[in-house]
């Protein structure tokens, strides 16, 4: 048994690998900066957790864990290095703690949170008692609320999160690639060279469940079979899995599919869990009926409330596929009027997707409020603003757009202008999680 500390521990990926490194017998402590939903959870479950971070905490400890997002100037981190504590990356340690584990991983550009928490549900829906590592919280199994369950089947579904080329790491028995765009290139460099690491992620398993609408990954999916992995496609064409409406077809046996969520995105999303949970052994009829009681996750298309005929959505996209496909679902539900509020993340993300930001909330009745880039891990880049995000943006058939940097602010506008009937979206992978709280509480104000 060797004690284990986490810095960062509230993060939704961090948590739920303290967890399950928790679950191994080792003693696990941890630091962040504020408190979260994450944090109070691994809190609740009896472990060492605190907000701030003091070089005194790794003091005695046998290995630090860290992700990309901490800073080498951290004192926590700092201390480590000095007294030359083994520190390792999020990602080591989650293989570490699934070791033994017959492993699926879920890459792509984006969903793979709601995907990697779609295998977990569907195998736990075929009885199986499989663990998982997913970056939200997963609602409706006991003691994941931190995303982290160990499961006693020996069979683990984990988010293989390519921003840093850590899921190279992995060596599962079956992958997931969903799709591959534009993104990360602060750490990649190239397009080309992101392409690589998919192509080296996708050589390195036995089963590959690969979007066949997606051309990119499926000029990735055959040089992976070239390797030797046994391929399997799935899509809404020509491929080994058949996704319509209502149903995935394989091998011409049709099995009903339901899938509570909104959007067409949400049943390619369940095609890829169902094919990789009957790869390890669930059964296909099982699977495919657990998906109609899947209740998602944390902050992927989470209703967080309805005040007098308002409803308040809060999701992570935070790219511009992602953005659109949520709006798209979003219009699905037939609200009267959208209210969107978007914080963009990271400031090489919005200087290289800005037009496509824009051009994803280029949407007809709807009233877009843009709030301050959330820079996270890096600096600002000059000139970089939410503003060229909003010069985009072109307003269609009586919809508005503007920028609010403050988020509490931008919170406030968005919820003066909600009505009865409409959809209130925030959106982004950052702290505006939290003006969904801030817009409900303004609109039980107003009510």
């Amino acid at each position: 048994m060797s004690r284990v500390h986490f810095i960062g521990v509230g993060g939704s990926g961090m948590s739920a690998v303290a967890r399950l490194t928790a679950a191994r017998g080792h003693v696990v402590s941890g630091s962040d900066q504020r408190e979260s939903h994450y944090f109070l959870a691994l809190r609740d479950a009896g472990m060492d957790v605190r907000i701030g971070h003091d070089a005194a905490y790794v003091e005695g400890v046998d290995t630090v864990v860290i992700s990309s997002a901490v800073r080498e100037t951290n004192p926590e981190l700092a201390r480590a290095r000095e007294l030359g504590v083994e520190v390792i990356h999020r990602s080591e340690a989650l293989a570490r703690a699934l070791d033994d584990q017959r492993l699926i991983a879920v890459a792509g550009t984006h969903g793979k949170t709601t995907t990697s928490a779609m295998v977990a549900h569907v195998l736990h829906g075929a009885g199986i008692d499989a663990g998982f590592a997913v970056g939200a919280r997963v609602f409706g199994v006991e003691g994941a609320v931190a995303g982290g369950y160990p499961g006693t089947a020996g069979i683990s579904a984990v988010e293989a999160d390519e921003s840093d080329g850590s899921f190279l790491r992995y060596h599962p028995e079956v992958a997931i690639l969903l799709n591959v765009e534009p993104d990360h290139l602060d750490h990649y460099g190239t397009v080309e060279a992101m392409h690589e690491a998919f192509v080296q992620f996708a050589s390195d398993c036995r089963v590959l469940v690969a979007c066949a609408d997606d051309a990119v990954v499926m000029a990735i999916a055959g040089r992976a079979a070239d390797a030797g992995v046994d391929v399997i496609t799935y899509g809404t064409g020509e491929a080994d899995v058949v996704v319509t409406d209502r149903a995935l077809v394989r091998d011409g046996d049709a099995f009903p599919l339901h899938v509570p969520v909104p959007g067409a995105h949400m049943r390619l999303n369940a095609a890829a869990a169902w094919a990789a949970a009957v790869a390890v052994g669930a059964d296909p009829h099982r699977a495919a009926g657990a998906v109609s009681t899947f209740a998602g996750t944390g902050r992927r298309y989470q209703v967080r409330g309805e005040v007098h005929g308002v409803t308040v959505v809060d999701d992570y996209a935070h790219h511009p596929t992602e953005v659109a496909a949520l709006l798209a679902a979003a219009r699905s539900t037939g609200a009267k009027r959208l209210v969107v509020l978007f914080q963009p993340a990271l400031f090489t993300r919005t200087q290289l997707h800005a037009a496509a930001f824009g051009e994803a909330l280029s949407i007809p009745d709807a009233d877009i409020v843009i709030a301050g880039v959330h820079g996270d891990r890096e600096d600002p880049i000059p000139g970089v603003t939410s503003q060229s995000i909003l010069d985009a943006v072109t307003p269609r058939d009586g919809a508005t757009a503007r920028v609010v940097e403050d988020l509490a602010e931008a919170a406030a506008t968005a919820a003066s202008l909600a009505r009865d009937g409409d959809l209130v979206l925030t959106v982004g992978s950052g702290p505006v999680t939290y003006a969904a709280d801030w817009i409900l509480d303004a609109l039980r104000e107003r009510a």
